[in-house]
């Protein structure tokens, strides 16, 4: 059963301010709970369903669980439909930033949706790093920990100063952009850092002059624009396949 005590704190951690506060976060549904039990991160506590309790006990030994029904789960879940179970999970510390491999750095991407999914992309095509700007939607919300499907736990994901991180980075720098050299034409290094811009705006212009490469998707109909992370997955891609006919090359 969910107290009253226990559903007010799953309820603050819906909000940013509280997750802050409490160094916090949730994590809900099947697929991202039994992620989270795979991963290295710190689990506070776990509500879930008794179907979920009996079909996935070899995994919870050691973990602190609490049975409750689907009403309270459906209840308690910040998301439109979770009846199995939910985690409170304490977040990692903040790793270092990489010097090398492929890392992705988001500017502004504010939909929460958009980001995990770009976190589930990174996970796909091995991204050592994301980071994220300040103003980015926040890699705790709710919403963006159920978009990465558990990539949350794999991805070394934080949130900085991208001027400064750009700044004194060694890597090439691309950015995609609507106009610039096409991503089936470009060469790619091996380790390198590609800049996606918000959804709304692109990337701004006081990062534009730290990139050293811009690219485009060439497009062959007559849509406006990609949603960013279409457009990460579709660079994502090409930087991969490249790599890779490049290593078939020298065997």
């Amino acid at each position: 059963m969910i107290s009253k005590s226990q559903l007010k704190l799953i309820r603050a951690l819906g909000q940013k301010k509280q997750r802050k506060q409490l160094g916090k976060f949730l994590v809900q549904g099947e697929k991202n709970i039994l992620e989270l039990l795979n991963s290295n991160l710190d689990i506070e506590q776990v509500f879930a369903s008794s179907t979920f309790l009996s079909q996935h006990k070899s995994v919870l030994k050691g973990i602190s669980i609490e049975e409750a029904n689907e009403a309270e789960l459906s209840k308690a879940s910040t998301l439109m439909s979770n009846n199995s179970a939910i985690a409170i999970v304490r977040q990692p510390a903040v790793s270092e930033l990489k010097g090398s491999g492929k890392i992705l750095v988001l500017d502004g991407v504010s939909d929460p949706g958009n980001l995990g999914t770009i976190i589930r992309l990174a996970d796909w095509y091995g991204v050592v790093q994301v980071i994220c700007s300040e103003d980015c939607a926040d890699i705790y919300n709710p919403k963006t920990i159920s978009a990465t499907m558990g990539s949350f736990a794999r991805v070394n994901t934080l949130v900085t100063n991208i001027v400064e991180y750009l700044s004194n980075c060694n890597l090439p720098v691309y950015g995609a952009y609507l106009g610039g050299d096409s991503v089936h034409d470009c060469k790619f290094t091996t380790d390198m850092v590609l800049v996606m811009g918000s959804e709304s705006h692109g990337i701004r212009d006081h990062i534009s002059s730290l990139i050293n490469n811009k690219i485009t998707i060439p497009s062959f109909g007559h849509a406006e624009s990609l949603n960013v992370a279409m457009a990460a997955g579709i660079i994502l891609d090409n930087v991969v396949r490249q790599h890779a006919a490049k290593s078939q090359s020298k065997r």
